[in-house]
């Protein structure tokens, strides 16, 4: 109850559903211009930051950042999205329409991440984490069972990440999810060897 009131309080300070949000979230969202970020991003960062805490609210919320103040790639993102949406159950995984959308998406996702690092927004993730590990020092027990990254540890009502993200509601077509991992295949190939 004490963490609802409190994300109601914040709600009503910051005027906008961003108030639901942690602080160390929307620290990462204040330099934006009011009205950039749109409703869809806000509900994203709040599913995110409910199943991998304010950490991994606040990393993605870089991809926001980016999509908020440049408006080709949100105009780029808009029509893969668009192009991914439309590979349905009509579409057949073997189309040659889902090789092009998944070549779309990985270069577009290259060209995200080359934004992110030339701004300095992928140096500002690194500081995420070091933030983090400050406010957050890891205890005895962390290494045991699974870690809620809002608490330092999992509640033991609540359903790990694993459980969550397999109770997501996905319906996505056979199409969509070859489209996906194309996709990912594309970015693995482009990754350096380790």
């Amino acid at each position: 109850m004490r963490r609802q009131r409190t994300a109601v309080q914040r709600m009503r300070t910051e005027g906008s559903r961003m108030g639901l949000l942690s602080d160390f979230v929307t620290e990462r969202l204040k330099s934006l211009p009011e009205g950039s970020l749109r409703q869809a991003d806000l509900d994203s960062l709040l599913v995110t930051e409910r199943i991998f805490g304010p950490l991994g609210a606040a990393v993605q919320a870089t991809r926001f950042v980016v999509l908020a103040t440049h408006p080709t790639l949100r105009e780029d993102s808009d029509r893969i999205d668009d192009a991914e949406e439309a590979l349905d159950d009509s579409v057949a995984v073997d189309d040659p329409r889902v090789a092009q959308v998944a070549v779309e998406r990985h270069t577009f996702e290259s060209a995200l991440q080359a934004v992110i690092e030339e701004s300095g927004l992928g140096k500002d993730d690194d500081d995420l984490f070091d933030a983090w590990d400050t406010l957050h020092p890891a205890t005895a027990d962390d290494g045991e069972g699974e870690a809620d990254l809002s608490s330092g540890r999992r509640e033991a009502d609540s359903m790990s990440v694993f459980e969550a993200t397999g109770k997501m509601p996905y319906d996505f077509s056979p199409a969509r999810l070859r489209c996906m991992e194309l996709a990912e295949e594309l970015s693995a190939q482009d990754s350096p060897a380790t």
